[in-house]
């Protein structure tokens, strides 16, 4: 096992982490992928506020929606549609969040390292009851997330993620 760390910016690492706290929730592979992007692109989008770099509120922000199926994920409720064969994603701007393209992405951005990375987590995941982890899974992340500038400069930068942080987290 390698111990260096790993050069990588804060969306996949958020994506990850979403991904595995929802596997320890029990849901499936699939449905876990799919409300993990979800997760990640909102904490994106709202970064992308505060920083000055997008207007506004998403568009559909604050309005009444109809009553509809929800997974709660890292202190966000995700909507959620249902496939012909079954799988539960979850919903974004009305479509469905297929899982493979946020698989692929996750390999691009941890190359050869996403499995030992994902261990890591796993292995912090494990040691927490889901639905303490559901609950405090998001203020882990920012124990271990890469560290990168917090202003404009640090956005889409990549940083130093390194697997001991991710470890020492289960001691916070």
């Amino acid at each position: 096992m390698q111990e260096t760390a790993i050069r990588v910016n804060r969306a996949p690492v958020l994506t990850l982490w979403a991904a595995v706290v929802a596997g320890r929730l029990g849901l499936a592979p699939a449905t876990a992928l799919s409300l993990a992007s979800v997760v990640a692109g909102t904490a994106a989008r709202a970064k992308a506020r505060r920083l000055g770099l997008a207007e506004g509120r998403p568009k559909d922000e604050g309005q009444a929606r109809p009553a509809r199926e929800v997974a709660r994920l890292l202190g966000r409720d995700i909507p959620l549609v249902h496939g012909e064969n079954g799988t539960v994603l979850a919903e974004r701007d009305g479509h469905p969040v297929p899982a493979g393209p946020v698989e692929a992405y996750l390999a691009r951005a941890f190359g050869p390292r996403l499995d030992e990375v994902r261990a890591t987590m796993d292995e912090l995941a494990g040691s927490i009851a889901p639905e303490e982890l559901n609950r405090i899974g998001f203020r882990l992340y920012e124990a271990f997330r890469p560290d990168v500038p917090a202003d404009v400069s640090g956005w889409g930068a990549k940083g130093r993620l390194e697997l001991a942080r991710i470890r020492a987290a289960a001691d916070r």
